[in-house]
């Protein structure tokens, strides 16, 4: 497991609103494990989601 970040390091790691990141929790968009009352998130699983959600552009020539 890699550096696990909290809900407001990914909040701005991603650029995103806190509500955000809970939303897409609740949504299951997005997995982190809760510790006690705080949710964690492994980078490494974050990144590779992100690399998963990347649409090819098509150029057009």
């Amino acid at each position: 497991m890699s550096r696990l970040m909290d809900t407001d390091e990914l909040a701005r790691y991603l650029k995103l609103e806190k509500q955000t990141i809970y939303n897409w929790l609740h949504q299951k968009k997005i997995s982190g494990i809760k510790v006690g009352h705080v949710w964690r998130f492994d980078k490494k699983s974050v990144d590779e989601w992100l690399n998963s959600q990347m649409v090819e552009a098509k150029v057009k020539t």
